[in-house]
């Protein structure tokens, strides 16, 4: 089991290559004392094992962007995948110090060895259409919630992306969704109408 003494840890994601698993998790300091303040201090942990009990730490494997940017106040849950290309792409949630938890977002950086990543441009790579989804915090809900994103092949060719979204209509408290995207190459993405009603 991976535990850190020192870092709160959760939400996490897997990939396996050449029989090494590869953990990304969301980490922060216990420094912070409060654990409702680790939210706006996520970095994304990395952590490798051959048989899922033991783990050897590795460098974050991404830290918030240096502002201002979208992401420059921590970065949150995503996933992992192989491109076509053979490189790795992770995507990930990302909150600014502009916007704090109220308005999130959809990165993506790319990796040739599943350690060292890059960011892919300095936007995020897909928004929410307002003729399906809200596009900002609401009176009702305090965030735009457009995260934790899921990023798996279409059998017919491209790739899809579901993630925590709300709709553009229907009760106020009660507009949770899977958003929904699809893309040819995994960094050109259209937003698409959501897969689950309210």
């Amino acid at each position: 089991m991976l535990e850190l003494p020192d870092h709160w840890v959760w939400d996490s994601w897997y990939v396996t290559h050449e029989g090494v698993h590869h953990a990304f998790f969301l980490r922060a300091s216990r420094a912070l004392q409060d654990p409702e303040q680790r939210h706006e201090r996520a970095s994304i942990g990395h952590a490798i094992s051959t048989d899922y009990a033991n783990w050897t730490l590795l460098p974050d494997a991404l830290v918030a962007s240096d502002g201002p940017a979208w992401d420059d106040l921590a970065t949150w849950t995503g996933s992992t995948v192989r491109g076509q290309d053979g490189r790795w792409y992770l995507f990930y949630t990302g909150i600014s110090r502009e916007h704090r938890t109220g308005i999130q977002n959809i990165g993506v950086a790319v990796s040739d060895d599943l350690v060292n990543w890059v960011r892919h441009g300095t936007a995020p790579i897909v928004q929410p259409d307002s003729r399906w989804y809200e596009t900002g915090p609401s009176e009702a809900w305090p965030e735009r919630a457009w995260r934790d994103p899921w990023v798996f092949p279409d059998p017919a060719g491209g790739w899809h992306m579901l993630l925590t979204a709300r709709a553009a209509a229907g009760v106020p408290r009660d507009r949770g969704v899977v958003g929904h995207a699809w893309s040819p190459d995994l960094l050109r993405w259209e937003c698409r109408p959501p897969l689950s009603a309210p």
